[in-house]
């Protein structure tokens, strides 16, 4: 296996766990891989800040980039694929929400039946056929 194939697998395997993400539910342990993943970021942000060449370019020669501008490109088409499917979830959840609101405010607020119509309380139910049982 070329080292070319090494980074295409990895690079796939990075698609599908954020696809992976947009249909698996949000609770606490995906919030803790999240916060870890966040720190993992940081610490090698952080040492490529203080050796750049080091860090990209030896990592992308290990996978089998040419070099580690493409390397730090093909992540970041990673993670910002990563933050759409994440955005969206948010998105549509507050969706949700807003619609439940709005229905139940609606009903809420609803005038009565007996208060718009107060016959209509004490009348006998009509039939829905239009037939008569009598």
């Amino acid at each position: 296996m070329s080292r070319q194939s090494v980074i295409q697998i990895l690079l796939i395997a990075a698609t599908m766990a954020v696809a992976w993400r947009l249909l698996a539910g949000s609770g606490q342990r995906s919030q803790a891989v999240r916060r870890l993943g966040l720190l993992a970021l940081a610490a090698l942000a952080i040492y490529s800040i203080i050796d750049p060449s080091k860090t990209w370019t030896r990592l992308a020669a290990f996978l089998g980039v040419g070099r580690g501008a493409d390397l730090i490109l093909y992540g970041l088409v990673v993670a910002f694929f990563g933050f759409v499917v994440t955005t969206f979830k948010r998105f549509r959840q507050m969706e949700l929400r807003y619609t439940r609101l709005a229905r139940r405010i609606a009903l809420d607020e609803a005038p009565r039946v007996s208060d718009v119509f107060p016959s209509a309380a004490h009348a006998p139910a009509s039939d829905p056929k239009g037939t008569n049982a009598d």
